[in-house]
């Protein structure tokens, strides 16, 4: 593979979107823009830069390839500072397996050998969180895993939770919720995509709102709460997104991203969407009542269209936004019309935005992205701008040193071949700190 400095700085280029005519893209009507902000690629390392301190920024750990396709990680920090992270035997179903790292993401473990027998029937991609209680009784850790309906599956509707008391040490039989035997039936995809503690009267309390989506793209919350005995309970799904169906539906939103203001700390809440239509960018609302009520969608900005936005901060205050890219601008027609595999969108693989929770308010592009590693099509031998889109879903943490260790999945490699010849998709880690990452865009991209 060439050893040349592959750091791309974005072109500016305003195809401005029309009013109104979002909801005609087409295929060859891109009315999508071109993000403006400068992009750090992280995908081939610079010869210049080989051996020295920012080389780490260009090395991927695997945690898993043991089969041809594995995918959707989801990451949790332990409080040993060991880090675990979660992913199905598939493409969604399949088996909830985990990994786990000892030494910050650098390496990865055997599987743990303490899983319950009911992860095996895993239909969905897991999710997992940390819970912190007010009283100050020990945290709880929760993985999650949706019912949706696939072919030939016999469990259908609802969602499995599974409990670990213990920082995932042992875990909790799964337990089912509102599947279509129940008063309340549900089938939910991705759940929950994000899990986000309340507060009541300006303080943090032990309720969580939990966000999911069904094939009809409608979107929904349940609160989940705990009894005197410590039985998990979740409050009847409903449809959260109501006031604002028209756009929900066009835009097919779902696989929500929940943030809250002020560091995790404020009363804001700013959710930011997947649009899986592909007719027009993620979209961005905020809440100042806890998710009773939210603002009507407004789409973000390019830097920050894409897909499953899963966020950490950092300790100066700033956003790390890991996502699938989805670009609609200039450069998705360009190479629309040198490939016949985009309809009208295409993508940078495995992409993260840095910014702040101001961006997000103001509508602003952010301070750069990263990409984060090449996605391969099985016909290319060495990293391009486009990239595969079958990627993100990461599971995001941040060291008490300020590394943050992101997982994802992807065709990573051009040499690692499935059975049937085309390239195993696997799941990867990467160490990234925002000083070297700041340092290396101030030198190359700022000039």
């Amino acid at each position: 593979m060439k050893k040349t400095v592959l750091i791309i700085l974005a072109v500016i280029v305003c195809a401005g979107v029309i009013a109104g005519a979002v909801l005609l893209f087409g295929t060859s009507n891109f009315t999508g823009e071109d993000y403006t902000i400068p992009e750090l690629d992280l995908s081939v390392m610079p010869e210049e830069l080989a051996g020295s301190e920012y080389e780490y920024l260009y090395s991927l750990s695997v945690v898993d390839n043991s089969k041809d396709y594995m995918a959707h990680p989801d990451s949790i920090l332990l409080k040993d500072g060991n880090i675990l992270t979660v992913y199905p035997a598939g493409h969604g179903k399949g088996a909830v397996l985990n990994k786990l790292s000892t030494d910050g993401g650098i390496s990865w473990s055997e599987a743990v050998e303490n899983t319950p027998e009911s992860w095996v029937n895993s239909q969905e991609t897991p999710t997992v969180y940390r819970l912190e209680f007010s009283d100050g009784s020990a945290d709880k850790l929760i993985l999650i895993s949706a019912n949706p309906k696939w072919p030939y599956s016999d469990t259908v509707g609802g969602f499995e939770c599974s409990i670990s008391e213990d920082e995932g040490k042992t875990w909790s039989e799964f337990r089912r919720f509102y599947d279509l035997e129940s008063e309340n039936p549900v089938v939910p995809i991705v759940a929950m995509s994000s899990l986000t503690r309340l507060k009541e009267n300006g303080e943090f309390t032990d309720k969580w709102m939990g966000l999911f989506h069904d094939a009809d793209f409608y979107n929904y919350k349940t609160i989940l709460t705990f009894d005197e005995d410590g039985n998990m309970q979740w409050s009847v799904p409903e449809k959260y997104f109501a006031e604002h169906r028209e756009i929900e539906q066009s835009s097919n939103m779902c696989e929500v991203e929940v943030i809250r203001s002020d560091m995790g700390q404020g009363d804001e809440l700013c959710l930011i969407t997947r649009s899986n239509s592909k007719k027009i960018n993620s979209l961005i609302s905020f809440s100042q009542d806890e998710g009773k009520t939210w603002s009507e969608p407004v789409e973000a900005p390019a830097a920050l269209n894409g897909e499953r936005h899963k966020a950490e901060y950092t300790s100066d205050g700033r956003l790390f936004i890991t996502f699938r890219s989805i670009e609609r601008g200039s450069k998705a027609a360009e190479y629309a019309n040198k490939t016949d595999k985009v309809k009208g969108w295409m993508s940078e693989g495995l992409v993260a935005w840095v910014g702040t929770y101001d961006d997000l308010k103001q509508g602003t592009e952010g301070d750069y992205r990263i990409k984060l590693a090449h996605i391969y099509f099985d016909d290319q031998t060495e990293p391009e701008y486009y990239a595969g889109s079958d990627t993100g879903y990461c599971g995001n943490v941040v060291l008490e040193d300020d590394t943050i260790v992101t997982c994802g999945y992807g065709k990573f490699s051009p040499d690692e071949k499935a059975e049937d010849g085309t390239l195993r998709t696997y799941i990867c880690s990467k160490r990234i700190n925002l000083s070297d990452t700041d340092e290396l865009v101030e030198r190359y991209l700022k000039k």
